[in-house]
């Protein structure tokens, strides 16, 4: 499987806005899937910039950052696809290209991102919000 990281071009638009919205209806199960809509993506990334990953010509998954504050603001992998090095190869552009450290916000509820970010050494510097919005912010100031 050959998987090149890029960053998004105009093209892949209408492929990130339905991977965003079939990810997010199955990694968010507890919220109502109708609340989740395509356009979503393009009011969730504005301004960020987005690195792909490809996999044979496929875009699989993707990275949203806000450079600004080196503050990763998305990362979803295709169900497909995922458990294969994918998000780590994302994170590890990520970082690439912002430095470190680099944070996050990870809800609580979404116990597979957080076994994912703290296993690639991320380290828990505060928590926020309640109930389904409870969220860990996370840090990274070491290479993963």
């Amino acid at each position: 499987m050959n998987i090149i990281i890029i960053e998004s071009r105009p093209s892949d638009q209408p492929d990130l806005r339905m991977l965003f919205l079939k990810e997010r209806q199955k990694t968010f199960a507890w919220k109502d899937a109708a609340s989740f809509h395509p356009d979503d993506f393009d009011k969730e990334t504005e301004g960020e910039t987005i690195l792909v990953a490809l996999c044979d010509n496929r875009l699989v998954g993707f990275i949203s950052i806000w450079l600004p504050d080196n503050f990763i603001h998305h990362l979803f992998v295709d169900s497909a696809y995922q458990n294969l090095g994918i998000g780590g190869k994302l994170l590890e552009k990520a970082i690439e290209k912002t430095g470190l450290p680099v944070s996050l916000k990870c809800l609580e509820l979404n116990t597979k991102a957080v076994a994912f970010y703290t296993g690639k050494g991320f380290t828990e510097k505060a928590k926020g919000g309640e109930g389904e919005e409870s969220y860990i912010l996370f840090e990274l100031d070491q290479k993963v």
